[in-house]
C-alpha cells in the first residue's frame, strides 16, 4: 500500500468515525411537546404585532412562547463555507447539555439560552441566518442532513431561560453591516436600545 493511498485511507475512516460518533450520540431524538395554551402571547402584555409568517412577537417579559422552528446543517450549501463554526467563530454546540441555534438578534440576542417543551437540552443562540431577519423563527443546529430534514419545520414552545447580551450583539455586527442582514439586525437594536434610553428618562 503506498503512502498517499494510506494516508487517503485514514482521512476516510476519520471522516467515517465523526460522522458515526454524531449520529451516534443524535439517536436519542426527543421529540418536543406540543404547545401550550397558556403560552400564547399575554393579553397583560403589549401587542408586538405579527411576523411574515403570521407568528406573534412577544414581548421579552414572557418567557414562555410558542414559535416556529427550521433547522439547518453545516454542510448546507449557504453554510459550507463556515463549516461548524457559528456567528461568532467558535465550534457550533450538538451535545446531551447545551446546543446551537439561529435567530434574528434583534429579537433573540447572541447568547440567549432556551429550552424546547419536552427536550432536555438547553439551546444557546450564538448564529444567524438572513432569512431569520425580521421575523421570530428560530433555527434549531442539527450535526446531520438527516436529522435537519426530521426536524423540518415545527411550531414549538419554547422558554427563555437567560436573555442573551444586545450590546454583545451589536458589537459582533458592528463590523458586518456591508450585509443587508447584519445591517437589518443593528439597526433594530439600536432601535430598541434608544427606546430604553427614552421610556428610563
Amino acid at each position: 500500500m503506498t503512502k498517499a493511498l494510506r494516508s487517503t485511507l485514514m482521512l476516510l475512516i476519520s471522516a467515517w468515525a465523526i460522522t458515526s460518533q454524531a449520529c451516534a450520540s443524535s439517536n436519542d431524538f426527543v421529540r418536543p411537546a406540543a404547545p401550550s395554551p397558556s403560552a400564547r402571547p399575554s393579553s397583560k402584555l403589549p401587542n408586538l404585532g405579527r411576523d411574515k409568517h403570521g407568528m406573534p412577537f412577544y414581548h421579552p417579559k414572557q418567557l414562555n412562547r410558542v414559535v416556529r422552528t427550521t433547522a439547518y446543517t453545516h454542510s448546507e450549501g449557504d453554510h459550507l463555507v463556515y463549516g461548524r463554526k457559528n456567528a461568532v467563530g467558535t465550534r457550533l454546540l450538538y451535545s446531551k447539555n447545551q446546543r446551537s441555534a439561529a435567530a434574528d438578534w434583534s429579537v433573540y440576542p447572541l447568547g440567549t439560552k432556551f429550552k424546547v417543551k419536552g427536550q432536555p437540552y438547553t439551546y444557546v443562540v450564538d448564529d444567524y441566518g438572513s432569512a431569520l431577519v425580521g421575523t421570530g423563527t428560530v433555527d434549531i443546529y442539527q450535526p446531520s442532513r438527516r436529522l435537519m430534514n426530521k426536524w423540518g419545520r415545527r411550531i414549538v414552545e419554547i422558554e427563555v431561560v437567560q436573555w442573551g447580551s444586545s450590546a454583545q450583539s451589536m458589537k459582533t455586527l458592528a463590523a458586518r453591516t456591508g450585509y443587508r442582514h447584519c445591517a437589518r439586525m443593528q439597526k433594530a437594536l439600536k432601535k430598541q436600545a434608544q427606546h430604553k434610553q427614552t421610556t428610563q428618562r
